[in-house]
Protein backbone atom coordinates (compact mmCIF):
# COMPACT_ATOMS: atom_id res chain seq x y z
CA UNK A 1 0.00 0.00 0.00
CA UNK A 2 1.27 3.43 -0.95
CA UNK A 3 2.28 5.69 1.93
CA UNK A 4 0.81 9.01 0.74
CA UNK A 5 2.60 11.72 2.65
CA UNK A 6 1.71 14.92 0.82
CA UNK A 7 -0.26 17.84 2.31
CA UNK A 8 -3.46 16.64 0.62
CA UNK A 9 -5.23 14.67 -0.52
CA UNK A 10 -4.53 12.53 2.50
CA UNK A 11 -5.06 8.80 3.16
CA UNK A 12 -8.54 7.63 4.12
CA UNK A 13 -9.49 5.35 7.02
CA UNK A 14 -11.18 2.07 6.11
CA UNK A 15 -14.47 3.24 7.63
CA UNK A 16 -14.49 6.21 5.28
CA UNK A 17 -13.62 4.11 2.24
CA UNK A 18 -16.42 1.66 2.97
CA UNK A 19 -19.16 4.26 3.25
CA UNK A 20 -18.22 5.73 -0.13
CA UNK A 21 -19.47 2.55 -1.82
CA UNK A 22 -23.03 3.36 -0.76
CA UNK A 23 -25.64 3.74 -3.49
CA UNK A 24 -26.69 7.27 -4.40
CA UNK A 25 -29.64 8.90 -2.65
CA UNK A 26 -31.98 11.75 -3.53
CA UNK A 27 -30.19 14.98 -2.70
CA UNK A 28 -33.61 16.63 -2.34
CA UNK A 29 -34.95 13.92 -0.04
CA UNK A 30 -35.27 13.52 3.74
CA UNK A 31 -32.36 11.06 4.12
CA UNK A 32 -29.90 13.51 2.60
CA UNK A 33 -31.44 16.30 4.67
CA UNK A 34 -30.72 14.38 7.86
CA UNK A 35 -27.13 13.69 6.82
CA UNK A 36 -26.31 17.26 5.77
CA UNK A 37 -27.88 18.67 8.94
CA UNK A 38 -25.80 16.35 11.11
CA UNK A 39 -22.61 17.02 9.14
CA UNK A 40 -23.12 20.78 9.46
CA UNK A 41 -23.68 20.53 13.23
CA UNK A 42 -20.53 18.42 13.64
CA UNK A 43 -18.49 20.84 11.56
CA UNK A 44 -19.62 23.70 13.78
CA UNK A 45 -18.22 21.86 16.80
CA UNK A 46 -14.85 21.35 15.13
CA UNK A 47 -14.76 24.89 13.72
CA UNK A 48 -15.64 26.04 17.26
CA UNK A 49 -18.23 28.41 15.89
CA UNK A 50 -21.89 29.30 16.22
CA UNK A 51 -21.79 31.00 12.80
CA UNK A 52 -23.31 29.57 9.64
CA UNK A 53 -21.34 26.72 8.07
CA UNK A 54 -21.89 25.63 4.47
CA UNK A 55 -20.79 22.70 2.33
CA UNK A 56 -19.68 23.70 -1.17
CA UNK A 57 -18.98 21.10 -3.84
CA UNK A 58 -15.55 22.42 -4.80
CA UNK A 59 -11.87 22.33 -4.03
CA UNK A 60 -10.56 24.79 -1.50
CA UNK A 61 -9.83 27.25 -4.28
CA UNK A 62 -13.53 27.42 -5.11
CA UNK A 63 -14.24 28.43 -1.52
CA UNK A 64 -11.54 31.12 -1.67
CA UNK A 65 -13.42 32.56 -4.62
CA UNK A 66 -16.70 32.22 -2.71
CA UNK A 67 -15.27 34.18 0.24
CA UNK A 68 -14.15 36.99 -2.06
CA UNK A 69 -17.28 37.37 -4.22
CA UNK A 70 -19.70 37.13 -1.30
CA UNK A 71 -18.12 39.89 0.77
CA UNK A 72 -16.46 42.37 -1.61
CA UNK A 73 -17.24 44.75 -4.44
CA UNK A 74 -15.09 45.79 -7.41
CA UNK A 75 -12.76 48.59 -6.31
CA UNK A 76 -12.66 47.54 -2.65
CA UNK A 77 -9.18 47.73 -1.17
CA UNK A 78 -7.97 44.48 0.35
CA UNK A 79 -4.74 43.75 2.18
CA UNK A 80 -3.14 40.48 1.06
CA UNK A 81 -0.89 39.01 3.75
CA UNK A 82 1.28 36.69 1.68
CA UNK A 83 3.75 34.03 2.81
CA UNK A 84 3.67 31.59 -0.11
CA UNK A 85 1.94 30.10 -3.14
CA UNK A 86 -1.55 29.80 -1.68
CA UNK A 87 -1.48 33.26 -0.12
CA UNK A 88 -0.71 34.60 -3.58
CA UNK A 89 -3.58 32.58 -5.07
CA UNK A 90 -6.05 34.16 -2.64
CA UNK A 91 -4.85 37.62 -3.70
CA UNK A 92 -5.02 36.72 -7.39
CA UNK A 93 -8.66 35.68 -7.05
CA UNK A 94 -9.55 38.98 -5.36
CA UNK A 95 -7.78 40.94 -8.07
CA UNK A 96 -9.46 38.93 -10.82
CA UNK A 97 -12.86 40.10 -9.56
CA UNK A 98 -11.84 43.73 -9.41
CA UNK A 99 -10.60 44.28 -5.88
CA UNK A 100 -7.66 46.64 -5.43
CA UNK A 101 -5.12 44.32 -3.84
CA UNK A 102 -2.48 45.83 -1.58
CA UNK A 103 0.25 43.20 -1.16
CA UNK A 104 2.11 42.65 2.08
CA UNK A 105 4.65 39.96 1.24
CA UNK A 106 7.01 38.13 3.55
CA UNK A 107 9.99 35.98 2.66
CA UNK A 108 8.92 32.42 1.90
CA UNK A 109 9.71 30.22 4.87
CA UNK A 110 8.82 32.95 7.37
CA UNK A 111 5.53 33.93 8.98
CA UNK A 112 3.72 37.23 8.68
CA UNK A 113 4.64 39.92 11.21
CA UNK A 114 1.50 41.23 12.98
CA UNK A 115 3.19 44.61 13.49
CA UNK A 116 3.72 44.90 9.74
CA UNK A 117 0.01 44.18 9.28
CA UNK A 118 -0.74 46.99 11.72
CA UNK A 119 1.49 49.41 9.83
CA UNK A 120 -0.15 48.49 6.54
CA UNK A 121 -3.62 49.06 7.94
CA UNK A 122 -2.53 52.38 9.41
CA UNK A 123 -1.14 53.44 6.04
CA UNK A 124 -4.31 52.55 4.11
CA UNK A 125 -7.40 53.35 6.21
CA UNK A 126 -9.74 52.53 3.31
CA UNK A 127 -8.83 48.84 3.34
CA UNK A 128 -12.03 46.82 3.70
CA UNK A 129 -10.76 43.27 4.18
CA UNK A 130 -7.62 41.33 5.02
CA UNK A 131 -6.79 38.05 3.29
CA UNK A 132 -4.67 35.65 5.35
CA UNK A 133 -3.54 32.06 4.91
CA UNK A 134 -3.46 30.35 8.29
CA UNK A 135 -1.22 27.42 7.33
CA UNK A 136 0.85 27.78 4.15
CA UNK A 137 1.54 24.28 2.85
CA UNK A 138 3.87 25.49 0.09
CA UNK A 139 6.42 26.58 2.70
CA UNK A 140 5.41 24.64 5.82
CA UNK A 141 4.69 27.78 7.84
CA UNK A 142 1.78 28.54 10.19
CA UNK A 143 0.94 32.19 10.76
CA UNK A 144 0.18 33.52 14.24
CA UNK A 145 -3.45 33.99 13.31
CA UNK A 146 -4.54 34.95 16.81
CA UNK A 147 -2.15 37.91 16.80
CA UNK A 148 -3.00 38.88 13.22
CA UNK A 149 -6.71 38.71 13.95
CA UNK A 150 -6.27 40.92 16.99
CA UNK A 151 -4.60 43.56 14.82
CA UNK A 152 -7.20 43.30 12.05
CA UNK A 153 -10.02 43.74 14.53
CA UNK A 154 -8.30 46.78 16.10
CA UNK A 155 -9.12 48.43 12.76
CA UNK A 156 -12.53 46.75 12.44
CA UNK A 157 -11.67 45.13 9.11
CA UNK A 158 -13.16 42.02 7.58
CA UNK A 159 -10.94 38.95 8.07
CA UNK A 160 -11.07 36.25 5.37
CA UNK A 161 -8.95 33.23 6.24
CA UNK A 162 -7.67 30.41 4.09
CA UNK A 163 -7.71 27.71 6.77
CA UNK A 164 -7.74 24.89 4.23
CA UNK A 165 -4.83 22.89 5.64
CA UNK A 166 -5.07 23.98 9.27
CA UNK A 167 -8.65 23.72 10.47
CA UNK A 168 -9.32 20.35 12.08
CA UNK A 169 -5.60 19.75 12.66
CA UNK A 170 -4.10 22.89 14.23
CA UNK A 171 -5.63 25.17 16.85
CA UNK A 172 -8.01 27.61 15.20
CA UNK A 173 -11.05 28.57 17.30
CA UNK A 174 -13.02 30.46 14.66
CA UNK A 175 -15.26 32.48 16.96
CA UNK A 176 -12.61 33.22 19.59
CA UNK A 177 -10.26 34.53 16.92
CA UNK A 178 -13.01 36.57 15.21
CA UNK A 179 -12.67 34.96 11.78
CA UNK A 180 -15.37 36.38 9.53
CA UNK A 181 -15.04 33.75 6.80
CA UNK A 182 -13.02 30.58 7.45
CA UNK A 183 -12.37 28.15 4.61
CA UNK A 184 -11.23 24.54 4.64
CA UNK A 185 -11.30 21.47 2.38
CA UNK A 186 -12.35 17.87 2.86
CA UNK A 187 -9.09 16.40 1.52
CA UNK A 188 -6.86 17.87 4.23
CA UNK A 189 -7.12 17.09 7.94
CA UNK A 190 -10.73 15.93 7.66
CA UNK A 191 -9.86 12.40 6.47
CA UNK A 192 -12.21 12.61 3.49
CA UNK A 193 -11.57 12.66 -0.28
CA UNK A 194 -11.38 15.84 -2.36
CA UNK A 195 -14.65 17.36 -3.48
CA UNK A 196 -15.99 19.49 -0.64
CA UNK A 197 -15.06 22.89 0.71
CA UNK A 198 -16.48 23.98 4.05
CA UNK A 199 -16.90 27.63 5.00
CA UNK A 200 -18.08 29.48 8.08
CA UNK A 201 -19.75 32.87 7.68
CA UNK A 202 -20.32 35.11 10.70
CA UNK A 203 -22.53 38.15 11.20
CA UNK A 204 -19.93 40.70 10.09
CA UNK A 205 -19.44 38.70 6.89
CA UNK A 206 -23.20 38.66 6.31
CA UNK A 207 -23.28 42.45 6.70
CA UNK A 208 -20.57 42.72 4.06
CA UNK A 209 -22.49 40.24 1.90
CA UNK A 210 -25.52 42.53 1.82
CA UNK A 211 -23.44 45.25 0.14
CA UNK A 212 -21.12 43.08 -1.97
CA UNK A 213 -21.45 43.60 -5.72
CA UNK A 214 -18.98 41.13 -7.20
CA UNK A 215 -20.73 38.69 -9.57
CA UNK A 216 -21.72 35.36 -8.08
CA UNK A 217 -24.11 32.57 -8.91
CA UNK A 218 -22.85 29.11 -7.98
CA UNK A 219 -21.11 30.49 -4.88
CA UNK A 220 -23.95 32.62 -3.49
CA UNK A 221 -24.04 32.29 0.31
CA UNK A 222 -27.65 33.49 0.39
CA UNK A 223 -28.66 30.51 -1.73
CA UNK A 224 -26.55 28.19 0.42
CA UNK A 225 -28.29 29.41 3.57
CA UNK A 226 -31.81 29.21 2.18
CA UNK A 227 -31.30 25.67 0.90
CA UNK A 228 -29.62 24.49 4.11
CA UNK A 229 -32.76 25.50 5.97
CA UNK A 230 -34.49 22.80 3.90
CA UNK A 231 -31.70 20.26 4.48
CA UNK A 232 -30.35 20.73 0.95
CA UNK A 233 -27.61 22.39 -1.06
CA UNK A 234 -28.43 24.78 -3.93
CA UNK A 235 -26.74 22.61 -6.55
CA UNK A 236 -26.14 18.87 -6.88
CA UNK A 237 -23.58 18.05 -4.18
CA UNK A 238 -20.78 15.50 -4.07
CA UNK A 239 -22.94 12.94 -2.29
CA UNK A 240 -20.27 10.26 -1.85
CA UNK A 241 -17.88 12.79 -0.33
CA UNK A 242 -20.58 13.89 2.10
CA UNK A 243 -21.08 10.23 3.08
CA UNK A 244 -17.33 10.07 3.72
CA UNK A 245 -17.24 13.32 5.69
CA UNK A 246 -20.17 12.22 7.86
CA UNK A 247 -18.10 9.23 9.02
CA UNK A 248 -14.77 11.05 9.38
CA UNK A 249 -16.34 13.81 11.48
CA UNK A 250 -17.74 11.24 13.91
CA UNK A 251 -14.26 9.72 14.17
CA UNK A 252 -12.78 13.15 14.86
CA UNK A 253 -15.34 13.98 17.53
CA UNK A 254 -14.71 10.61 19.17
CA UNK A 255 -10.97 11.34 19.29
CA UNK A 256 -11.63 14.86 20.54
CA UNK A 257 -10.37 18.09 19.00
CA UNK A 258 -7.79 18.71 21.75
CA UNK A 259 -6.39 15.21 21.22
CA UNK A 260 -6.29 15.69 17.44
CA UNK A 261 -4.36 18.94 17.81
CA UNK A 262 -1.96 17.31 20.28
CA UNK A 263 -1.43 14.32 17.97
CA UNK A 264 -0.57 16.56 15.05
CA UNK A 265 1.85 18.57 17.21
CA UNK A 266 3.50 15.38 18.48
CA UNK A 267 3.91 13.84 15.04
CA UNK A 268 5.14 17.11 13.55
CA UNK A 269 7.81 17.40 16.23
CA UNK A 270 8.91 13.82 15.61
CA UNK A 271 9.11 14.56 11.89
CA UNK A 272 11.23 17.66 12.37
CA UNK A 273 13.56 15.91 14.80
CA UNK A 274 13.89 12.95 12.47
CA UNK A 275 14.70 15.14 9.50
CA UNK A 276 17.39 16.99 11.44
CA UNK A 277 18.83 13.70 12.65
CA UNK A 278 19.37 12.75 9.00
CA UNK A 279 21.47 15.91 8.59
CA UNK A 280 18.85 17.79 6.58
CA UNK A 281 18.02 21.45 7.30
CA UNK A 282 14.41 22.52 7.80
CA UNK A 283 13.13 25.25 5.50
CA UNK A 284 10.46 26.95 7.64
CA UNK A 285 11.51 29.10 10.55
CA UNK A 286 11.36 26.95 13.67
CA UNK A 287 9.07 29.27 15.64
CA UNK A 288 6.29 28.98 13.03
CA UNK A 289 6.83 25.48 11.62
CA UNK A 290 3.59 23.84 10.56
CA UNK A 291 2.16 20.86 12.39
CA UNK A 292 0.57 19.52 9.21
CA UNK A 293 3.49 19.65 6.76
CA UNK A 294 7.25 19.77 7.22
CA UNK A 295 9.33 21.57 4.58
CA UNK A 296 12.91 20.40 4.12
CA UNK A 297 15.63 22.36 2.33
CA UNK A 298 17.82 20.69 -0.28
CA UNK A 299 21.45 20.73 0.80
CA UNK A 300 24.76 18.91 0.57
CA UNK A 301 24.26 17.78 -3.02
CA UNK A 302 20.70 16.45 -2.64
CA UNK A 303 18.72 16.23 -5.87
CA UNK A 304 15.17 16.49 -4.54
CA UNK A 305 13.56 15.47 -7.83
CA UNK A 306 15.61 12.28 -7.98
CA UNK A 307 14.94 11.56 -4.31
CA UNK A 308 11.18 11.98 -4.74
CA UNK A 309 11.25 9.65 -7.77
CA UNK A 310 13.13 6.90 -5.94
CA UNK A 311 10.88 7.20 -2.89
CA UNK A 312 7.79 6.94 -5.07
CA UNK A 313 8.83 4.28 -7.58
CA UNK A 314 10.95 1.99 -5.43
CA UNK A 315 9.41 2.40 -1.97
CA UNK A 316 5.81 3.53 -2.63
CA UNK A 317 6.25 6.58 -0.40
CA UNK A 318 4.91 9.77 -1.96
CA UNK A 319 6.27 13.10 -0.71
CA UNK A 320 5.66 16.61 -1.99
CA UNK A 321 8.10 18.70 -3.96
CA UNK A 322 8.63 22.43 -3.90
CA UNK A 323 6.25 24.72 -5.79
CA UNK A 324 7.01 27.60 -8.14
CA UNK A 325 10.31 29.24 -7.11
CA UNK A 326 10.88 26.48 -4.53
CA UNK A 327 10.75 23.72 -7.15
CA UNK A 328 13.87 21.58 -6.70
CA UNK A 329 14.89 23.55 -3.61
CA UNK A 330 12.74 21.89 -0.97
CA UNK A 331 10.63 18.80 -0.41
CA UNK A 332 7.65 18.42 1.88
CA UNK A 333 6.36 15.70 4.20
CA UNK A 334 2.65 15.83 4.89
CA UNK A 335 1.44 14.65 8.28
CA UNK A 336 -2.20 15.63 8.66
CA UNK A 337 -5.48 13.82 9.02
CA UNK A 338 -5.27 10.04 9.33
CA UNK A 339 -1.60 9.82 10.29
CA UNK A 340 0.37 8.03 12.99
CA UNK A 341 3.94 7.98 14.28
CA UNK A 342 4.54 4.72 12.40
CA UNK A 343 3.70 6.40 9.08
CA UNK A 344 6.43 8.98 9.69
CA UNK A 345 8.93 6.41 10.98
CA UNK A 346 8.55 4.58 7.67
CA UNK A 347 9.29 7.80 5.78
CA UNK A 348 12.36 8.64 7.84
CA UNK A 349 13.76 5.10 7.73
CA UNK A 350 13.43 4.99 3.96
CA UNK A 351 14.84 8.49 3.52
CA UNK A 352 18.01 7.39 5.32
CA UNK A 353 18.56 4.80 2.60
CA UNK A 354 17.48 6.92 -0.36
CA UNK A 355 19.27 10.19 0.41
CA UNK A 356 22.75 9.00 -0.61
CA UNK A 357 21.25 7.53 -3.82
CA UNK A 358 19.98 11.03 -4.64
CA UNK A 359 23.33 12.73 -4.15
CA UNK A 360 23.08 13.74 -0.49
CA UNK A 361 26.58 14.00 0.98
CA UNK A 362 28.22 14.53 -2.41
CA UNK A 363 28.71 18.29 -2.10
CA UNK A 364 32.28 19.33 -1.56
Amino acid sequence: MENLRIPGPTPLPEEVLRVMSRQMINHRGPEFGQIVTEVTANLKQLFQTTADVFLLTASGTGALEAAVVNTLSPGDKVLSVSIGVFSERFATIAGQFGAEVIPLRFEWGTAADPDAVRRALNAEPEIKAVLVTHNETSTGVTNDLAAISSVVKEFDKLLLVDAISGLGSIKLPVDEWHIDVAITGSQKGWMAPPGLAMVSVNQQAWQAHEKAKMPRFYWDFTKARSYLEKGQTPWTPSISTIFALSVSLKMMLAEGLANIIARHARIAQATREGVKALGLPLFAEASHASNTVTSVAASNGLDTRKMLKIMREEHQIVLGGGQQKLDGKIFRIGHLGWVSEDDIKAVLTTLKTVLPQAGFGSAS
